[in-house]
């Protein structure tokens, strides 16, 4: 191990992913865990790309995350009889639950849900936001609109509904039996789309039964409105910024992200930055600036995971991409001001013992010219509130739980190693100082700090602050 970065980079699995081969470069990279996209792919291409995760996470001995990614409820319009038409600006249409094929006049809406919730005056967007509908008439079986924006509308187009809250659960009957499927496979993480309102938490909670923490992909309006109860709810947050920037206006969407990292980290929940992050390497072996500025920008605001989707799932330079990201990291933590941003914006502490010792933990590397920042967890909170401060040297992470340094491959700046043979607190800080060498951490004379808890393995116990010198 030899942590070069401290942001982590989520990558998308998919057809550009032929092997072993390609996801051991890809961790050698820089890629922290890996995201499968459950709108694609059969289950059978899930499960083989996680045994292939697992295998390299084998020979290189250290943890990889692995991220379900549920599809959530598609909501769409039906089919045309020419297959298209074409959408006047002011001309009126009408959708409804007739399934007959539609023509410039009325198409289907398979949607009661949408037709219950909308009132005269309120937007509906087609077609990722490019064409826009005005809400004229409710009816018990159709809505009447008229066209604001028009366009070609062809059959199966997409449906935003930006300004109604939809009485819809977030997890559909697929959603279901590839949640059971994943849990089975041993994911780690579930991210969860269409998320609207804090109920939705509860509700995948209880279907998951802690078998994986869960993500919440904030890409909905009414999400961004209840933010911070649904981030208090989940385990982390992912910025969706692809459907939030159609069911928002656009220019919201840099404020919104900046919102939501910083909740994120006064919360302690870790944060990802989503969507079309280098998403012209699809077909180029080069970024464009505007792209690279945004990884940059993302960095400096103290997310703690950026994420590819396309570019690496079956984009035409998958490991190209990875390696820009990285470099664009690497670059960004090594500026002059990067660690004096982070401080300024750094979260006010809560009035606990771990709070207390992070903090001291962070303030301590700097004043010291401390290597490493070595900390026991056996659930990961720990790690996560030392994450939180973002300290300016890296964490290590000592856990006897492999499930637990597989969650933390998400979190800023901790890096974790799985070691068995830990019973007490006077082998922890010859352990710590032990493995830090091997992981080449640290070197004789450096100045190491160690946390950890007495007694000893209990949950929620760190209260032991240590400042060795390597001798």
């Amino acid at each position: 191990m030899t942590p070069n970065k401290k942001v982590k980079i989520l990558a998308t699995l998919g057809p550009a992913t032929k092997g072993i081969d390609d996801i051991r470069q890809l961790v050698e990279a820089g890629v922290n865990l890996f995201r499968l996209n459950f709108s694609h792919g059969e289950h059978a291409d899930h499960a083989q790309r996680y045994k292939w995760i697992r295998e390299v996470e084998r020979q290189m001995s250290q943890p990889i995350g692995v991220l379900m990614d549920l599809q959530g409820p598609k909501l769409r319009v039906g089919r045309f009889s020419e297959g298209k038409v074409n959408l006047e600006r002011g001309q009126a249409l009408r959708l409804d639950l007739d399934c007959t094929p539609g023509d410039t006049h009325r198409v289907n809406l398979p949607h009661p849900e949408i037709i219950e919730a909308l009132k005269p005056g309120m937007n509906l967007l087609l077609d990722d936001g490019r064409l826009q509908l005005r809400v004229t008439a409710k009816h018990a079986d159709a809505i009447d609109t008229v066209v604001i924006a028009g366009g070609e509308l062809s059959d199966r187009k997409g449906v935003n509904v930006p300004e109604a809250v939809l009485q819809l659960s977030p997890l559909t009957a697929k959603d279901r039996c590839d949640l059971d499927f994943g849990l089975e496979l041993g994911v780690d993480w579930v991210a969860l789309s269409f998320v609207q309102r804090p109920q939705d938490i509860t509700e995948a909670r209880e279907l998951i039964k802690g078998k994986a923490l869960l993500m919440a992909k904030i890409e909905k309006p009414s999400a961004v409105l209840h933010l911070e109860e649904i981030a208090h709810l989940c385990d982390a947050i992912m910025v969706a910024r692809g459907d939030l920037g159609v069911e928002v206006p656009a220019e919201n969407v840099p404020r919104i992200q900046k919102d939501i990292v910083r909740i994120c980290r006064q919360l302690g929940r870790p944060v990802v930055v989503a969507t079309q992050m280098l998403e012209s390497m699809r077909f180029s072996p080069a970024p464009t600036r505007a792209e690279v500025t945004d990884v940059a920008n993302a960095v400096a605001e103290g997310a703690d995971a950026v994420m590819l989707s396309a570019e690496t799932a079956s984009g035409d330079y998958p490991l190209e991409t990875v390696e820009m990201m990285s470099k664009i990291i690497r670059q960004v933590e090594s500026g002059p001001d990067f660690q004096s941003q982070l401080d300024v914006s750094r979260p006010k502490a809560e009035a606990t013992v771990s709070d207390a010792i992070s903090c001291a933990v962070r303030r301590i590397s700097s004043i010291l010219p401390v290597a490493v920042l070595v900390n026991y967890t056996e659930s990961g909170s720990s790690s996560l509130r030392a994450s939180r401060e973002r300290p300016k040297a890296p964490i290590l992470s000592l856990t006897t739980n492999e499930k637990t340094a597989r969650y933390l491959t998400i979190a800023w700046g901790v890096y974790s190693v799985v070691y068995q043979n830990l019973s007490e607190i006077e082998n922890v800080t010859k352990t710590a100082i032990n493995i830090a060498q091997h992981q080449n951490l640290a070197k004789k004379t450096d100045t190491v700090v160690i946390t950890a808890g007495t007694p000893f393995g209990q949950l929620g116990s760190t209260n032991t602050l240590r400042i060795e010198t390597i001798s």
